[in-house]
């Protein structure tokens, strides 16, 4: 069966993320207003759930002998440039995007005060400060150059398959809010798809943030229950079938799925948004 490699520190997986940067993530974030607060901004909702999940990977790795290399990690932002926002150490090699997570726990970019609420163990929940790892801040500047940063994930995840050719494929997540300015994203996705393991192609999942509260789309399975939208349209084009392991942690969510089911959301709010990134983190067993 595909997508079945188990995934161990002589044979890790990958994780690579594409984060929209855009000037349009300056604007709040659907559904995600605060108490007494104007909305959050959906480049501050994705930067704050993008470092929560890499704790939690790294959280995942770790063991009585510390954080194992069960994945490797990178963070490509998409704005006013196209670039790895979270780098390697400078003896990793300045040009590296995909880092090995035990690198990755060891180098936050600083460590934040956050405010956490906990079990106070009564049933009910208090809140705790608490030390957080960031490894990168929000950003919003300039237009959506998506095809330059699908097809340096293309670049990305060769590499990495000649170095890992029997190992669970990589898996790309791209977070976006807009289209693209500069092309047709859909050939750019169909070249990121088009690289392969023995166990099975590279994995490529699209979610749409929004600004409105409307419904979100989650984990389609046909052109139908979309919106009349061109764009809703081509991210679902774009977007990979996911696999048995990711189907069923979806059932456990309690979503709908079928064979057809593809890793796409549209027009998420910032449940949508981290449910889905913890399905399309979850592929396999480790050992």
């Amino acid at each position: 069966m595909a997508y079945s490699a188990e995934i161990s520190r002589t044979a890790p997986t990958a994780f690579l993320f594409l984060l929209d940067q855009s000037a349009s993530m300056q604007d709040a974030f659907g559904g995600a207003k605060e108490k007494g607060d104007a909305a959050p901004s959906k480049a501050r909702v994705l930067a704050d759930t993008v470092n929560k999940l890499l704790q939690n990977l790294i959280l995942r790795c770790a063991k009585e002998d510390g954080v194992r290399d069960y994945f490797h990690v990178g963070v490509i932002g998409y704005g006013q440039r196209v670039q790895p926002v979270v780098r390697p150490a400078p003896d990793q090699g300045a040009t590296d995007v995909l880092i090995p997570i035990s690198h990755l726990a060891e180098q936050p970019l600083r460590m934040e005060q956050r405010t956490k609420e906990v079990p106070d163990g009564s049933g009910g929940v208090t809140k705790r400060r608490v030390q957080t790892p960031i490894w990168f801040d929000p950003q919003a500047k300039n237009g959506t150059p998506m095809c330059q940063a699908l097809d340096l994930a293309a670049q990305t995840v060769r590499d990495w398959i000649d170095l890992h050719p029997h190992n669970y494929p990589p898996i790309v997540l791209n977070v976006t809010d807009g289209e693209a300015t500069d092309g047709d994203p859909l050939q750019y996705a169909q070249q990121v798809r088009s690289f392969a393991t023995d166990d099975g192609d590279v994995l490529l999942f699209n979610i749409h943030l929004s600004e409105s509260e409307e419904p979100a789309v989650e984990l389609p399975d046909a052109m139908g229950e979309l919106p009349d939208d061109e764009y809703a349209r081509q991210l679902y084009q774009m977007s990979s079938t996911l696999p048995f392991s990711m189907r069923a942690a979806a059932e456990q969510e309690g979503y709908r799925v079928t064979l057809d089911t593809r890793g796409f959301v549209f027009n998420a709010d910032p449940v949508a948004l981290v449910r889905f990134l913890e399905i399309g983190t979850r592929p396999s067993t480790l050992r």
